[in-house]
């Protein structure tokens, strides 16, 4: 029997799940995989179907399995089986629905688990994807490398500062490959920012402003309203049990960025937060502003507001001789006055009938164009495709992924200590939390 972390219908209780059994099916065949390959950061290559990479005989399928087959899992498959030799041979859940959505991805009678340890028991896996709540990735990594397979899980790395550092040690002691799914780490026009800001190309930046500003609730429907418990799997990402709210789910890859850019952890954080539109029931915040200072004098600052969206996902990086903006598909620069390109209007303006003097330069946001940030053609591919991808590929070369645990940790106790900040409504040292044992 499996003691699981989900609520029964009268409190926050835990609830033990049947002993997950493999479902019999008849004999798999072979799937034919159509797709294309993309080239991983760190300088590697667009690979093509037609590289020899690529050309796997099947001795050399990877097989995969996965925990957690809900919405972020069936698109994690889908991605997956665009990368050629890929194949699931096993889908794990507690909810059942699932399992016939997850066997329409894999167009085969995968086998079906409901409880992970059978899973991991399986013979037939090299690795295996954790897309479960954020409250159980701990123990659903941990026990993935246990049984010898890489994992690739998704982000942010675990709900508390123990749980990252205990999936830190685990892949240490395993000594397989763990990738986190920051897919934007790996999103083409990203490191091409990143590659300007390191050649200087925007001078010294100092400031991070990112928004992820969207217009709806964030609520799931869910088919019997009357079942709480049934509620609470759905829309786990709304309960504090299992969720880490707006900050893990989406500031943690403008965090993981942020990281990358100041070179860093964050020193310290600070914000605010609260459900002062959607009076659901829900237990994360509607809307939260963090801000992060790095130790060379940087910030970071995160908003996510669910009621407008006019600024939707973007990141506005500020430099001393220019700015880079980034959003969910491309990249632009912009220039401070000494630079072809302003960011700031140069003309005097009239205030009251008077004309300024001469030392006053108009503050008026900038509304031109900027310098689009091209990708070199071997680089292109969406942010999930190149980092799983990048996945397989680290495991057939037998190499560390670029998003690897170290990474993984930056991020995932930057969260978790964003969150404790706005619950104790107070500045949050973050060294003072870190074990000395885990290097940052």
């Amino acid at each position: 029997m499996v003691l699981a972390r989900l609520p029964n219908e009268k409190s926050g209780a835990k609830v033990r799940f049947a002993k997950q059994r493999k479902d019999s099916t008849a004999e798999m065949n072979r799937r034919e995989f159509i797709g294309r390959a993309a080239g991983a950061v760190g300088g590697a290559l667009l690979l093509s179907e037609n590289d020899p990479l690529w050309a796997k005989s099947a001795s050399d399928q990877l097989n995969v399995g996965i925990i957690g087959v809900g919405s972020r899992g069936q698109q994690l498959m889908r991605t997956f089986l665009r990368v050629p030799g890929v194949r699931f041979t096993g889908l794990c859940d507690v909810y059942e629905p699932r399992f016939s959505a997850g066997r329409k991805i894999t167009n085969e009678n995968t086998p079906i688990y409901r409880d992970h340890r059978e899973l991991l028991a399986a013979r037939d896996l090299d690795a295996v994807i954790v897309s479960t709540p954020l409250s159980f990735h701990s123990q659903h990594v941990i026990a993935a490398l246990e049984s010898g397979r890489h994992v690739y899980g998704e982000k942010s790395l675990a709900l508390t500062v123990e749980e990252c550092d205990s999936i830190v040690d685990a892949v240490k002691r395993a000594g397989k490959h763990f990738q986190v799914g920051l897919q934007y780490h790996y999103a083409p026009w990203y490191r091409e920012v990143v590659r300007h800001i390191q050649e200087g190309k925007i001078g010294r930046v100092t400031q991070i402003y990112a928004y992820w500003h969207r217009n709806n609730s964030w609520r799931r429907p869910v088919p019997d309203g009357s079942d709480k418990r049934l509620e609470r799997l759905i829309n786990w990402r709304l309960y504090k049990e299992y969720s880490g709210g707006l900050v893990a789910e989406l500031g943690s890859h403008h965090i993981n960025f942020a990281n990358e850019v100041f070179g860093d952890l964050p020193e310290s954080v600070v914000g605010s937060g609260g459900i002062d539109f959607w009076k659901d029931g829900r237990e994360t915040q509607d809307n939260v502003q963090v801000t992060y200072r790095y130790p060379s004098g940087q910030t970071l600052f995160f908003s996510a507001v669910t009621t407008n969206r006019l600024d939707g996902d973007q990141v506005r990086v500020y430099g001393t001789d220019g700015s880079a903006v980034l959003t969910e598909s491309d990249a632009t620069l912009y220039y401070e006055p000494k630079r072809p390109q302003s960011a700031v209007l140069q003309e005097t303006i009239l205030e009251h009938g008077i004309v300024t003097g001469a030392t006053y330069r108009s503050e008026l946001p900038y509304r031109g164009k900027g310098e689009p940030v091209s990708v070199p053609a071997d680089k292109q591919g969406s942010p999930d495709y190149v980092a799983c991808a990048s996945f397989v590929d680290s495991i057939r070369t037998n190499k560390r992924p670029e998003a690897d645990e170290q990474k993984a940790w930056r991020t995932g106790v930057a969260v978790a200590l964003g969150n404790r900040a706005m619950e104790q409504a107070q500045r949050i040292q973050i060294r003072d939390h870190l074990r000395q044992a885990v290097g940052v």
